[in-house]
């Protein structure tokens, strides 16, 4: 009866997790949009710049939103523009050299779900007297942990 009740507590924690993860890691529309965005300009054959209203009709992302998420990643360095006939966006860095915890990071902000887990913005939570013994911090270093661990391995090239 023990192995039966250790196997059902894993079970339940293992799908908590995931269910958490799940419910708290919905990555926003910018972010989607962005990396979407991304995977598309770095499938081109061709380094020529590729214009938004390309990528926005091939992608179907509205054109304004998409120039807001371009700039965005233009000034953080993953792209370069060209201005007037035939201008538009280029990957400045090779797709190899782009990690996706980058691209995450400047889209979204934090990786960890909880203020109080993060590694570059962390801020104690009002509600929680102790982190030692909080069983959601806890719960929150590990999901935050694996995330990291799977984004430093991810590259804009494992996309296209």
């Amino acid at each position: 009866m023990l192995i039966y009740d250790r196997l059902t507590l894993f079970l339940f924690y293992r799908f908590l997790i995931q269910d958490i993860y799940l419910y708290l890691c919905m990555l926003s529309k910018r972010t989607k949009y962005g990396i979407k965005a991304l995977t598309f300009i770095a499938r081109q054959e061709e380094d020529a710049p590729v214009q938004t209203s390309t990528v926005s009709a091939c992608e179907n992302i509205s054109h304004k939103f998409l120039e807001s998420i371009l700039l965005t990643l233009r000034k953080a360095g993953f792209l370069g523009s060209k201005k007037g006939k035939g201008g538009g966006y280029y990957l400045l860095k090779d797709a190899s050299d782009i990690r996706m915890i980058d691209v995450i990071r400047v889209l979204e902000g934090p990786i960890a779900m909880l203020p109080c887990v993060s590694l570059n913005f962390y801020e104690k939570c009002a509600d929680c007297p102790d982190e030692n013994t909080c069983s959601i911090h806890k719960l929150m270093l590990e999901v935050r942990d694996n995330t990291l661990k799977v984004l430093r391995n991810k590259f804009l090239s494992d996309l296209v």
